[in-house]
């Protein structure tokens, strides 16, 4: 007996955030592109300037009155079949452009031109907001395509990224392990199993991880070159309780805990102090690191600036335009400065 297979029904791919950032900018150029086109369209012999200006006023409070409707169910509608989703998508534009059209034609009539039926302009009206609207989506569509493939070909590229920082501090633990053995057996075993997790979060690329998992690993990581360093490292952690709630790549703060221990701690003859600061606020988290920079001129200075790069390339694929990341040199200490959004906001 044959059977038929049911295949998955279509869904809106993941949209980029229309109600802010570099997105809410094109939209609102492309209304306007629309506003110049109408206001200087010929056979009309009102004033072309004082029908722009009423005219980007219309067609910026369609725009900005439809995204406000739109962007609060985008992440409903992305569950929902594709068609379900646009047709949707198009009932709130028409609507929206039905009402303003009303408003517009009560307050302004002398600006869209004599002899002009009030049902005509709603209905040429509601035809331009559809073709433009669809326009407007398919670019958005194809950006959102075009954005999951190079999220799809950085996340293979971060993969590596991730399987290359593994052997990083395996040599140094490894001889730190091989002496602990004869001096303290059971302090071998625990800085054996905080390598074994540190290599597991390694295995794991591509995964999120919370900020609370994420400093665990960073305070793995130095018990474990706190024994092959001695008094040598000093760590202040200035940590809120509780902690926020904030995912982040695997293995993104002990790479940069790394770098400090590489280029802050080893180069001197005296004990250094490492500071990790974690401060909360309303909406977003920052997290700050800072060293002592004793060893700029150091030939390992370029692989110190890739792996910054790639961990800033990790966070902007998480976050996109949302997180923060810097680093800057004063008198002669390096910060590294993350802002992320909380899980809440």
């Amino acid at each position: 007996m044959w059977s038929v297979a049911s295949h998955p029904q279509r869904q809106l791919p993941p949209l980029p955030s229309l109600c802010r950032g570099k997105m809410l900018f094109r939209l609102l150029v492309l209304a306007q592109a629309v506003a110049i086109l109408l206001a200087f369209a010929p056979g009309i012999a009102a004033d072309p300037w004082y029908r722009l200006g009423i005219i980007s006023l219309y067609t910026h409070w369609i725009t900005l009155l439809s995204l406000g409707l739109l962007c609060p169910l985008l992440p409903r509608l992305s569950q929902r079949p594709l068609s379900l989703a646009l047709l949707i998508i198009c009932l709130v534009l028409l609507a929206v452009t039905a009402l303003v059209s009303w408003v517009a034609w009560q307050g302004f009539p002398e600006a869209f031109g004599e002899g002009l039926s009030f049902g005509y302009f709603v209905l040429s009206n509601l035809v331009l907001a559809l073709v433009v609207g669809l326009l407007a989506g398919q670019l958005v569509l194809i950006h959102a395509e075009r954005t999951r493939l190079i999220s799809a070909q950085s996340s293979a590229e971060l993969d590596a990224f991730q399987a290359r920082i593994q052997p990083h501090f395996l040599f140094n633990s490894l001889n730190a392990l091989a002496e602990l053995i004869h001096q303290s057996p059971s302090d071998a075993e625990q800085a054996l199993l905080d390598l074994a997790d540190l290599f597991r979060a390694a295995m794991q690329a591509g995964s999120l991880l919370s900020l609370t998992q994420e400093l665990e690993l960073v305070q793995k990581y130095l018990a474990l070159e706190k024994w092959r360093l001695g008094t040598k490292l000093e760590v202040e952690l200035q940590l809120p309780s509780p902690l926020p709630a904030v995912k982040l790549p695997a293995l993104t703060l002990q790479p940069l805990v790394e770098n400090a221990v590489r280029y802050g701690v080893e180069p001197s003859t005296t004990p250094v102090k490492i500071t990790l600061q974690v401060v909360t606020g309303k909406q977003q988290v920052s997290i700050l690191l800072t060293n002592p920079l004793l060893a700029s001129g150091s030939p390992t200075r370029q692989q110190n600036g890739l792996a910054l790069q790639n961990i800033q390339a990790r966070l902007e694929l998480l976050y996109g335009d949302r997180q923060q990341f810097s680093c800057r040199r004063f008198d002669e200490q390096f910060r590294v400065k993350i802002v992320l959004p909380t899980t809440e906001s």
